[in-house]
């Protein structure tokens, strides 16, 4: 693998914990813990190939929408690894920035606070960065930056005649790009994930289920990547 075409950033959709607990003959919601668990590993995969940037689709919008069991669940999980993260003294040993995009203030409010507590504790940290998308949809975050910027142009703050691709990313919840999204479950789709962002990535379709993902899956992914030409619309 050459080194320079390993990608510096990547997204994951983490899918397929449901159908991994079914084939447990467990509650469907329960396989969102062995989820979580395999995103340790997929940090230290990371630090190993050097790759600085990782954006992780946790949460999306419409997934408020499931039972309340399920959901409360989950929310179960978020306040248990963001309680680890805080405390994990690897985080600051390896400085890595914790960020987290999405509509948060449609979390609970002790999980807002935690992460809150995260950003603050990480925000000087420049060596890796996890994005975490919670409570995310990329529609929202298109309409979410218009209505940002429609509130600078009412206020004459911003003109009309600057408004541009550039201008438009500073009003998103992120404006890095990934060079390579990954989507485990098997399905093959974006799901609402970074749609601006995301427009010259590369994509690869997984047929294994987020918690079967192995370190070999990720590096056959990195290979896959750095075998491409990428044209950028050229």
């Amino acid at each position: 693998m050459i080194k320079s075409r390993v990608p510096r950033h990547i997204g994951i959709i983490l899918d397929g914990n449901r159908r991994f607990s079914k084939r447990l003959m467990l509650k469907p919601f329960m396989g969102h813990e062995w989820g979580a668990k395999k995103l340790e590993a997929l940090f230290d995969w990371c630090k190993e190939l050097k790759i600085k940037e990782l954006t992780l689709y946790c949460l999306s919008i419409e997934n408020f929408n499931r039972p309340k069991e399920e959901f409360d669940y989950l929310m179960s999980i978020f306040r248990k690894e963001l309680k680890k993260y805080e405390d994990d003294e690897r985080i600051h040993k390896d400085k890595v920035r914790f960020n987290f995009i999405g509509r948060l203030y449609m979390l609970p409010q002790d999980i807002q606070d935690s992460i809150q507590r995260i950003i603050e504790k990480t925000k000087k940290y420049n060596k890796y960065q996890v994005n975490f998308a919670m409570a995310y949809g990329g529609r929202a975050e298109v309409i979410d930056a218009i209505k940002k910027i429609a509130e600078q142009l009412k206020k004459g703050k911003l003109n009309i005649n600057q408004i541009n691709e550039e201008t438009f990313s500073d009003y998103l919840y992120m404006k890095d790009e990934p060079d390579l999204i990954i989507r485990t479950g098997g399905e093959k789709r974006t799901s609402n994930f970074l749609p601006w962002q995301s427009t010259y990535s590369e994509f690869i379709f997984l047929d294994c289920l987020w918690p079967e993902f192995s370190k070999e899956d990720f590096v056959q992914c990195i290979q896959d990547y750095s075998s491409r030409e990428r044209r950028f619309g050229k």
